[in-house]
C-alpha cells in the first residue's frame, strides 16, 4: 500500500521511490513495483536520454486503488 501510495503522491523513479519509503531496502522495492507491474497496478517506462531511465505510473487500475488507498489513510 505505501508504494501505490508513494506513486500516486508524485513518485516515479526508482529512487524517489526509496526516499518516500525509508526503511525499505532496494531489493524489496524492486520487487514490490515488479509485482505491482504484473498485477497491472502501476506501468513502467523506459525512458530515453542521457542517461535512459525508468518511471513508474499508476494505470486507471492503479488510480482506482489509490483512492481507497487514500480513503483508509484519511480514517487512521
Amino acid at each position: 500500500m505505501a508504494t501505490i501510495y508513494a506513486c500516486s503522491s508524485g513518485a516515479a523513479r526508482f529512487n524517489e521511490f526509496r526516499q518516500s519509503l525509508p526503511g525499505v531496502s532496494p531489493t524489496t522495492l524492486s520487487e514490490r513495483l515488479e509485482q505491482l507491474e504484473a498485477a497491472g497496478i502501476v506501468e513502467r517506462q523506459l525512458v530515453a536520454g542521457r542517461p535512459p531511465h525508468t518511471e513508474y505510473t499508476l494505470t486507471d487500475r492503479g488510480l482506482r486503488l489509490a483512492q481507497a488507498v487514500a480513503g483508509l489513510l484519511e480514517h487512521r
